[in-house]
């Protein structure tokens, strides 16, 4: 059985879309792509590296296969970022696509709850999903994220495609790490631990 990591970069008010610049996703009229770049620094690149590097497999939806697609094979480096994604493979779940173009891409088949259950049945490293936005929501709502890589960066864009919407199952998650960025940006980790407790607090509780 292999991890499924969630990673994505998302504001304080839990938007996630187009965090790299414009033209990358102004579906829905969204206006301010690119909200990212001002807050990149070294620690955070670091930080990204050390993430891909752990991935065996990755986990996209069509939009962010499309955006990768359109970009990475032109950046190919060294790194583990530019490595993985431009020759690790890429599982594409779309509703829309009838097939993917890049050679190191699979379209996946069927129930993608089903199919993403099927690839963590198998040995290895982590199936890793990154971006996509609509994808991830059905896999909260599948209940299958194992680990939650949260960039948080301070800002409020009060618009956009947030990552949780309102079919996420409740769930409760342990921190298992973090670090802050010298722009003061939070890279946390989450884990999956189970269903949510309740309590009361107050003097009449006491």
């Amino acid at each position: 059985m292999r991890p499924l990591v969630v990673t994505t970069f998302v504001t304080l008010d839990g938007v996630m879309q187009a965090p790299g610049g414009p033209g990358e996703d102004p579906s829905g009229g969204f206006s301010l792509e690119g909200w990212l770049p001002p807050f990149f620094d070294e620690t955070i690149g670091e930080q990204m590296n050390a993430w891909f590097t752990g991935a065996q497999d990755f986990l996209l939806g069509r939009t962010t296969y499309e955006i990768f697609y359109a970009s990475w094979p032109q950046m190919i480096g060294d790194d583990p970022v530019s490595q993985g994604i431009n020759f690790k493979k890429k599982y594409v779940a779309s509703r829309t696509l009838t097939s993917v173009e890049w050679g190191t891409a699979e379209l996946l088949q069927g129930d993608v709850g089903d199919a993403v259950r099927a690839l963590k049945s198998e040995d290895g490293g982590e199936l890793q999903v990154h971006g996509s936005a609509g994808l991830i929501q059905t896999l909260l709502t599948e209940d299958v994220v194992d680990e939650l890589r949260l960039v948080v960066f301070p800002v409020v864009l009060g618009e956009g495609k947030r990552l949780f919407g309102d079919g996420a199952i409740p769930r409760t998650w342990r921190l298992s790490d973090h670090q802050v960025s010298p722009t003061g940006v939070l890279m946390t980790t989450y884990r999956r631990v189970g269903e949510v407790e309740t309590g009361a607090v107050g003097p009449e509780y006491e």
